[in-house]
């Protein structure tokens, strides 16, 4: 599992529907998925740090977690299925580990109020994500041709068993 971030939520230009950005932590790609206006302002709400007077849905399921001695322990974006985002909640529940049905948008909401980690399977990772730092890529793509260039069989003789 590859490890993200929330990078923030941005409009679709054509369609005016929210999308949640994630990036991995090396800030090499990025994964956008397609939310709807309630779950984009709960992520915005918790990247923000606000606090709703009364709790909002996403704090009540934060609030229960903790009342029944629960807690969020990860959410994993676990595949893309027609053009479907899937995700899973990771709860650990009197020392056991229960697993969860979840959208991505609550899970990523979920994640933000309990601080859990947002992992993302790497299938969905190398099929969904797109490059934001194509010139990274290029530099070590050249670096690598370069290795491949210069090295030679003997380069591996300090790794033989003899």
């Amino acid at each position: 599992m590859i490890e993200m971030k929330v990078s923030g939520v941005i409009l679709d230009s054509s369609s005016r529907h929210p999308i949640v950005m994630l990036r991995d932590m090396e800030e090499r790609r990025a994964l956008l998925i397609w939310i709807g206006e309630p779950e984009a302002n709960a992520i915005l709400m918790a990247l923000e740090g606000i606090r709703a007077p009364r709790p909002l849905t996403h704090d009540l399921a934060i609030l229960l977690l903790d009342k029944v001695d629960a807690r969020l322990k990860r959410v994993s974006i676990t595949d893309m299925r027609e053009q479907t985002f899937f995700a899973e909640l990771e709860l650990e529940v009197n020392g056991k580990t229960i697993t969860l049905d979840a959208r991505p948008s609550d899970a990523i909401a979920l994640a933000l109020r309990a601080e859990a980690p947002i992992l993302v399977s790497p299938d969905v990772v190398t099929a969904n994500a797109v490059p934001i730092n194509p010139a990274k890529e290029e530099e070590e793509a050249e670096e690598f041709r370069q290795f491949l260039q210069n090295v030679k069989p003997g380069d591996f003789g300090k790794f033989s068993k003899d």
